[in-house]
């Protein structure tokens, strides 16, 4: 009998929506068919709930978000000598970094199939234009290494299309995997310390530029409701930035920290706020949706696939705190309202978003034969030299 493919799962932070997707789609995956192992930079709870499931995991030190040339080719050197002595058949990569050192490493050490998913893009409008040339250079660079682009959401897939990042064929649209929990939110509104008739407005993710929580409080303090308690699950180096901004704005904002229960936490929430520059499509809305709460979100990428305006929630433009609070407080004046964007939205996604739809679309693209453009037309072991802006990646 032939043995289990051995998979490769590399992923910068194993932390966040993307960190619990990663490991989602690792957990969910048939131990009979694929032999995984998680490789990753950094991780807390996620890294011990990987381990205590009984995932094979490497900690990669070099491994790093930030740019750092002389890190970035060490993790190069050291992924691509892991890749080759674990002889994995399968290297899935996840997020710009690992992305793509993995994805190079990968095709150094002759790995059979490359899958990468896009969680979002390293490339946005708020960046400078060189910059952001630069990312699309990389990724158009490192789509002719990759066999299968696993875009997390419509929006995503369309735009990986639309911006020439890897041949058609070879994109493939995922959901994300929420996991169910039952609806307690006065539970959920104890298990914070909030008070049981407080109006409760929050967000969870991490608190980063990419988040915009400065927008948030803005947002919060745009209402001009002192009754109203912000509530932000998740940890971030904007932490002191946000209570900075909410002392000088004079709005009560709670910081939960990061929270393993946070799925079960945002039904302590009367609105539900999303208020990133740019995303793919983000596990918390999700998550937000299928605990009942009704949810306002900025309009980028794939946020249009659950969030229809006026149907299941409400969109505003990334940076535009002041419609932000608008909308917030236009569910906040008709709960009725709010209530049935909240049901139609928790019946939009029932059966969709699930772990057993995330694990079946991996299987998919681990077993599919290599297109004969990727890397299944390079011999094994060829060498494979980084694009040329690949130190410019986060």
């Amino acid at each position: 009998m032939s043995r289990r493919p051995r998979v490769a799962t590399i992923i910068t932070r194993l932390e966040g929506g993307a960190g619990a997707m990663a490991l989602r789609g690792a957990l969910g995956l048939d131990p009979r068919e694929f032999d995984v192992t998680v490789i990753t930079g950094s991780g807390g709870r996620l890294l011990r709930e990987a381990t205590d499931a009984g995932l094979a995991t490497v900690l990669e030190p070099a491994l790093r978000a930030p740019i750092a040339p002389a890190d970035d080719l060490r993790a190069l050197r050291r992924l691509t000598a892991l890749l080759r002595r674990g002889s994995f058949d399968v290297v899935h990569t996840h997020c710009a970094k690992a992305g793509a050192l993995g994805r190079v490493a990968a095709a150094r050490a002759g790995a059979a199939r490359i899958v990468h998913s896009y969680h979002g893009f390293p490339f946005h409008e708020f960046q400078r234009a060189p910059r952001r040339q630069a990312y699309l250079a990389v990724e158009r660079a490192l789509g002719g290494v990759t066999d299968v682009a696993l875009c997390v959401g419509t929006g995503v897939a369309v735009e990986a299309v639309r911006r020439g990042l890897i041949a058609p064929e070879r994109v493939r649209t995922t959901g994300v995997a929420v996991r169910p929990v039952p609806i307690r939110p006065g539970q959920a509104r104890r298990e914070l310390g909030l008070p049981p008739a407080a109006t409760v407005v929050g967000a969870v993710g991490r608190l980063v530029y990419q988040k915009a929580p400065e927008d948030w409080v803005r947002a919060l303090a745009a209402l001009r409701r002192p009754d109203v308690i912000g509530v932000w699950i998740g940890d971030g180096e904007r932490a002191a930035r946000v209570r900075s901004a909410a002392a000088r704005l004079g709005v009560r904002v709670e910081l939960a920290g990061d929270r393993p229960d946070a799925a079960e936490l945002v039904q302590a929430f009367d609105v539900f706020v999303q208020s990133s520059r740019y995303e793919g499509l983000p596990l918390a809305v999700v998550e937000a949706m299928s605990g009942g709460v009704p949810v306002v979100a900025t309009a980028v990428n794939a946020i249009g696939d659950v969030i229809v305006p006026g149907v299941t929630g409400l969109l505003v433009p990334p940076a535009r705190p002041d419609l932000l609070g608008s909308a917030v407080a236009s569910l906040l004046a008709d709960p009725p309202w709010a209530a049935g964007l909240a049901a139609a939205a928790r019946a939009r996604i029932a059966g969709v978003h699930t772990e057993a739809a995330l694990a079946a679309e991996l299987a998919a693209a681990y077993r599919d034969p290599v297109t004969p453009s990727a890397t299944g037309a390079k011999p094994s072991g060829a060498v494979v030299e980084p694009p040329g802006n690949i130190r410019d990646l986060r």
